[in-house]
């Protein structure tokens, strides 16, 4: 019987990135998303009152309620953060 190896990671992104710096991205991206996801339901709009809101489309909207992370650019949160009034603020720390 062979041994299978189990290969441990700090977190989900860096088990499905291929590389540090996209698990970095990925883990911003996420952050983003859940913060203006946050937003969004705090305030109670509709999805289409949000997409108005945020300057997207009511589908796109619904990709980031459901947290479809590839689906969205870190320049992209960053501006639907923008269209809500919020300002983005970027913390470098030692990895």
């Amino acid at each position: 019987m062979s041994k299978t190896k189990t290969e441990r990671f700090a977190s989900v992104w860096d088990a499905l990135a291929d590389t540090a710096e996209e698990a970095a991205n990925l883990k911003v991206r996420a952050e983003l998303m859940r913060k203006i996801a946050a937003l969004v339901q705090d305030s109670g709009w509709t999805q289409a009152a949000a997409a108005e809101h945020c300057g997207i489309s009511q589908p796109r909207i619904n990709d980031l309620l459901r947290g479809r992370i590839s689906r969205f650019s870190l320049d992209a949160l960053v501006n639907i953060a923008a269209a809500l009034g919020q300002q983005v603020h970027v913390e470098l720390e030692a990895a």
